[in-house]
């Protein structure tokens, strides 16, 4: 990899499943519009065993069995996707190596697919999507669901009353900028609380005052869990339904000044449920990265 693979770059891991396929699709889509090469990974994870894939093999066939694989890949979806696709071949930890080579072409996206929570396919790409996540640098867009419409008409922003970085309201203005897409703005109310309410209210009021002057397209609003007991990441995936959502867009971390990343509960339902790509963001560690203060 030279210094002119490391500007506009998508990371695109690949196990060859259905959904890793699906993931790269949705990556070329995004490559038009932000300009950007697209780089497909593939790690060989270094716990499976050489004999049980391919018998009794050394190192060396089975690298060469692999690249061919790759390669055959490459130029397989390169000529359905009409688009040129750029090969990355490694060994090591799926999710180290992922979130290295990213780190390496300065990646703008990583775009991986997830089978899911439910996942029993423990050694493949979907599920290290959620310790991709959480450890890498770089934003990462998520695909578990198998049908997405072109383009993306409709960002979904879901906000709390914790501080709401500028990273996460900034990459939401410039997706909806570069797509055209109108960013609905949604707080799920768990409380009947009239001072949360309000302090809800505004927040959404500023939130929608500040992206609209941006030039963008926006609505803001309150929704009540729909059903008993609903958590929040159901809420905002139902909403995100209704809504005809094309993105969801998430903030992973919460606290800016820990040393180990975290993913909270919510963020990780959201992600492990929606059939709807959901975009994860780990905010620049700075003092203060609030954009709204709600009082």
């Amino acid at each position: 990899m030279n210094n002119q693979d490391k500007v506009g770059a998508i990371l695109v891991p690949i196990d060859y499943s259905d959904q890793s396929v699906i993931a790269l699709e949705q990556a070329v889509s995004l490559s038009r519009v932000f300009e950007s090469k697209i780089h497909v990974l593939n790690v060989i994870s270094e716990e499976f065993s050489l004999a049980k894939l391919f018998g009794d093999i050394d190192k060396a066939d089975f690298d060469k069995k692999a690249k061919a694989r790759l390669d055959e890949f490459i130029t397989e979806q390169s000529k359905n996707l009409e688009v040129e696709l750029h090969p990355i071949q490694v060994h090591g930890k799926i999710y180290e190596q992922i979130v290295n080579t990213a780190d390496v072409i300065n990646a703008q996206f990583i775009v991986m697919g997830t089978a899911g929570a439910d996942s029993l396919k423990k050694k493949f790409i979907g599920s290290n999507a959620l310790r991709v996540v959480r450890e890498s640098h770089k934003p990462v867009i998520t695909i578990k669901g198998k049908h997405h419409r072109k383009g993306c008409q409709n960002i979904i922003l879901p906000l709390d009353l914790t501080k709401e970085t500028k990273e996460k309201v900034t990459k939401a203005v410039e997706f909806a900028k570069r797509f055209g897409s109108i960013v609905r703005v949604v707080s799920v109310l768990l409380t009947n609380d009239e001072f949360v309410v309000n302090r809800l209210t505004r927040q959404l009021d500023q939130v929608k005052k500040y992206i609209e002057e941006q030039g963008v397209d926006c609505t803001a609003e309150i929704v009540r869990a729909t059903k008993g007991g609903q958590s929040l990441s159901e809420s905002v995936i139902d909403y995100a339904n209704k809504s005809k959502g094309d993105l969801i867009m998430i903030m992973t971390q919460q606290e800016t000044d820990i040393t180990d990343y975290f993913i909270g509960s919510a963020a990780q339902g959201i992600i492990n449920e929606s059939d709807i790509p959901v975009l994860s963001i780990i905010p620049i560690p700075k003092k203060d990265t609030s954009v709204f203060t709600p009082y």
